[in-house]
């Protein structure tokens, strides 16, 4: 069973398109975005009426956009029967503030992972919809790719994320803090302080103590699963009372060597090839913006894949699967051993 350390008052931050400005989401706000059935949905999604499919070459697309006054275009990767594609329909960008900023600054092209058209990307290489899928990795469902006005893909998002989390990224691409700053060192600017970030998580049998000397626990030969987390984090109360509440999480989380950090925390850790450093700043070197995130490495220290969106029950399981089994070793992506499992949604 999941406990606190501590029960420090919830503080959770939402973005205006002012970066200091924020306002925090209520609790019944944040569990309607963040609380859904993830199972694959019956009926096909349909895309927003203003989405637009692609032309064949993404350059026709993008100039498209750019002779519209645009900053650029975002390719959207999605399924068809896909709950956290229907989760973005429904929270995101059905915000009319959202919308409408998005579409000002760009136009959205939408792909299906599984598509066989062929699509020349804006470097001028050729792929099927499934083949691009698979360069930008992909591995969750909704996935964004934002190019710049350019051509160039300069962010990604990978996974669905809460209203407020992607109302920042919008304004972190669009007001271009890309070129000077991570999306993580961008959103850290807008929380509160130490209060915050520091507060107790929570404690789980299956958790390793420290010391946290990651080469060691190589000895053991089974795949490192690390939990970034923060201190007063509702989305990592969610994933602890839901998902690693299930038998069959617990059950493959033990099959693995598994620790806790908090990413905002100074905690020694020797990471998976030998780096003396913090929790903090091993956090910030691997980009994580995202609490809770987890990240899988091999027996022998390379990552396989990590999880940094919302994740519920049967996405979570589905990665577990694929690291216990070493699917990674098998396929050439995440979402074809998904396919070919066929046990959980994919």
């Amino acid at each position: 069973m999941a406990k606190k350390t501590n029960n420090l008052s919830l503080l959770l931050l939402l973005f205006s398109f002012s970066i200091y400005a924020a306002t925090p989401p209520g609790l019944d706000d944040i569990d309607s975005d963040l609380i859904f059935e993830d199972r694959q949905l019956d009926d096909e999604l349909t895309y927003p009426d203003w989405f637009k499919l692609p032309f064949g070459n993404l350059k026709d697309n993008l100039k498209e956009a750019t002779d519209a006054g645009k900053k650029g275009i975002i390719t959207y990767f999605g399924q068809k029967r896909c709950a956290y594609c229907a989760q973005f329909f429904k929270t995101s960008l059905a915000d009319t503030e959202i919308q409408n900023y998005l579409r000002r600054h760009y136009d959205v092209i939408a792909f299906d992972i599984w598509g066989i058209d062929d699509i020349i990307d804006t470097d001028g290489k050729q792929y099927t919809e499934h083949e691009l899928s698979i360069h930008y990795k992909t591995d969750f469902t909704p996935s964004l790719i934002f190019y710049d006005a350019g051509g160039t893909p300069v962010f990604r998002l990978r996974g669905y994320y809460p209203p407020y989390k992607f109302r920042a990224a919008l304004q972190y691409v669009t007001e271009e803090f890309y070129k000077k700053e991570t999306f993580a060192e961008y959103f850290e600017r807008a929380n509160t302080g130490d209060f915050f970030l520091l507060g107790g998580l929570t404690e789980r049998d299956f958790f390793i103590p420290p010391p946290f000397d990651l080469p060691l626990l190589q000895k053991d030969k089974k795949p490192i699963a690390v939990f970034f987390e923060q201190g007063n984090c509702h989305t990592c109360d969610l994933l602890h009372s839901g998902p690693l509440e299930k038998d069959l999480s617990i059950h493959e989380l033990e099959q693995m060597d598994v620790i806790q950090l908090n990413m905002w925390s100074e905690t020694p850790v020797i990471t998976p090839d030998g780096v003396k450093t913090t929790a903090r700043e091993w956090a910030k070197s691997l980009d994580i913006f995202y609490a809770p995130s987890i990240v899988f490495f091999d027996p022998d220290g390379t990552e396989i894949i990590r999880v940094d969106s919302v994740t519920r029950f049967y996405r979570l399981l589905g990665v577990l699967d694929y690291v216990n089994k070493q699917g990674y070793k098998q396929v050439s992506d995440y979402q074809r051993w998904r396919l070919q499992q066929r046990k959980v949604s994919p």
